[in-house]
């Protein structure tokens, strides 16, 4: 599966990143709109994390989805 199909299917996927990141609020979640940039961005901005350690978190998070 790519990212693409994340992007497109955001809806479905709501759930499963607030169930990862519980600290983005739904707001934050609608405005990721299924973009992988603005996801990690909301992570660094609301977890403190690095970047790479964002991508990696999302990476393996991405890598769990059926």
């Amino acid at each position: 599966m790519d990212w693409n199909r994340v992007e497109g299917n955001w809806k479905q996927f709501k759930g499963q990143v607030k169930e990862q990141w519980g600290k983005l609020t739904d707001d934050d979640i609608d405005q990721i709109a299924g973009r992988r940039d603005q996801l990690e961005g909301k992570i660094q901005e609301r977890y403190g994390i690095a970047k790479d350690q964002v991508r990696e978190d999302v990476d393996n998070w991405f890598g769990r989805l059926p």
